[in-house]
């Protein structure tokens, strides 16, 4: 019992905290980012700290309004996923309201200074079953041209994989 106390309480004192992002630079826009082509680079690693995914994406973005539209293309040398994906991501104020056809609910995003959070269930296919698992995606901008992603994939509130992706405009 103790153990799990223990395990609760430093689950806790992980947390990112969004407002220690806000004063740092570059501002990362989101939509001006991904407008045109991205190219990204990104491993899965299970709990264990094994890749188990290894993939590069072209990203295609087009902005028309307050709607950014990312059309992404996989490929896998290690394991395997999605072909293609199709975002749609609304900006509304400050928040921002994401869907895919994987997502079947809202992806909740915020900007906070050179990060920016998305936050989404996901249904993840393994094997023959789907599992419905939630996303905590951070996005850290370098520069104009370069940020880096970081997600923790959970199920029942546990971290059980976490994807780390590089991505660059062309």
């Amino acid at each position: 019992m103790r153990v799990l106390l223990l395990s609760l309480l430093l689950m806790g004192c992980s947390t990112l905290n969004p407002d220690t992002y806000r004063a740092q630079q570059p501002t990362f826009d989101l939509f001006e980012f991904f407008d045109g082509q991205v190219t990204a680079y990104g491993i899965v690693q299970n709990r264990a700290g094994q890749v188990i995914q290894r993939f590069e994406v072209d990203i295609r973005g087009t902005v028309q309004d307050n709607v950014l539209t990312l059309d992404e293309d996989f490929v896998y040398t290690l394991g395997e996923g999605p072909g293609n994906r199709i975002w749609t991501i609304e900006r509304q104020g400050e928040a921002f309201l994401g869907s895919a056809t994987d997502v079947p609910g809202p992806a909740l995003g915020e900007s906070y200074g050179n990060a920016f959070r998305f936050r989404y269930t996901m249904d993840l296919p393994v094997g023959d079953t789907h599992y419905a698992v939630n996303f905590d995606d951070w996005f850290y901008a370098m520069d104009d041209q370069r940020i880096f992603n970081r997600s923790e994939i959970k199920k029942f509130g546990l971290t059980f994989a976490e994807v780390t992706i590089f991505m660059q405009r062309n």
